[in-house]
């Protein structure tokens, strides 16, 4: 089944994401939001008029995070902004947040522990709403940093840039999976997570490694087709074609090698099919191939 929402993943901008945030720095510093990323956001949906719900759970200091989206999203004119500070699994089936977010255009996952929302959410009947009108309405589900990373089937919930490529440094685990085949990164160039993804993509050389820029972001339509948006760089890591790998073979914390894992990388305005896996350098190109 094609799914007839959008998904929006979002790199994040500095600790905001993935990271434990001790202190938040991010206020009236939204890069993002500068670029126009939240406003393509709200144009997938109905514009200014647009009803969104920012659900920060995956954030250790929510009421802040929350507090700092709803001034993005009224520097842009939108007002009709809700937030959901859901702490614990047995509040997220809570009617009124269900009757919330079975009534709003589209929701942002904000950033912090990638595990939260996998451990809070999974087999709820909050996440089952979120995937019934994502898969059955033009409903946009957007997330930054580890609410990007969730979005996916496959999760990394944890992993050391220094020590990536010695095996058993990437943790995997289930995300909230609203797109199959695929495994996101975020923070990806300023934390230098090259080779953590690329570990992930070896261990699961079915999926597709998206590595997202900062101030950057995919828009995901019909499931698999992607688009580029945002300021900066997305690496997308194709394992399809590796022809050697000692993933399997070698002891925990020895290191990997890898022959033959094709990178792409993508700027603003770029498209990538996931399931035929090729790249297009705009629009135009996109639509002569029909994908």
């Amino acid at each position: 089944m094609i799914p007839k929402g959008i998904l929006i993943s979002i790199g994040g901008n500095e600790d905001k994401g993935t990271a434990i945030e001790p202190k938040f720095t991010q206020k009236d510093h939204l890069n993002f939001f500068e670029f126009g990323i939240l406003k393509r956001f709200l144009k997938e949906m109905k514009g200014i008029e647009s009803r969104v719900e920012v659900i920060t759970t995956a954030s250790s200091i929510p009421e802040e995070v929350g507090q700092n989206y709803l001034d993005a999203f009224a520097k842009l004119g939108c007002l009709n902004v809700g937030v959901l500070h859901i702490k614990k699994r047995e509040e997220s089936d809570t009617p009124e947040f269900l009757e919330r977010i079975k009534n709003c255009d589209g929701v942002m996952f904000t950033g912090g522990n990638q595990m939260r929302l996998s451990m809070i959410f999974g087999g709820t009947k909050f996440l089952e709403i979120l995937h019934e009108r994502y898969e059955n309405e033009s409903f946009v589900i957007a997330g930054t940093s580890a609410g990007a990373m969730a979005m996916s089937s496959t999760m990394i919930y944890q992993g050391s840039s220094s020590v990536a490529l010695m095996k058993g440094e990437v943790k995997i685990t289930t995300g909230l999976a609203f797109m199959n085949n695929v495994i996101i990164d975020s923070h990806f160039v300023t934390r230098g997570r090259f080779g953590r993804l690329a570990e992930a993509v070896a261990g699961n050389p079915g999926c597709i490694g998206i590595g997202l820029g900062e101030d950057t972001g995919v828009l995901v339509t019909e499931g698999n087709k992607l688009e580029a948006i945002g300021s900066g760089l997305i690496i997308l890591f194709d394992g399809h074609e590796i022809k050697h790998s000692n993933i399997a073979d070698v002891e925990h914390g020895a290191p990997l090698s890898i022959e033959h894992l094709i990178i792409h990388v993508m700027a603003k305005g770029n498209h990538y099919n996931v399931k035929s896996r090729k790249f297009f350098s705009d629009h135009v190109e996109v639509a002569k191939t029909g994908n």
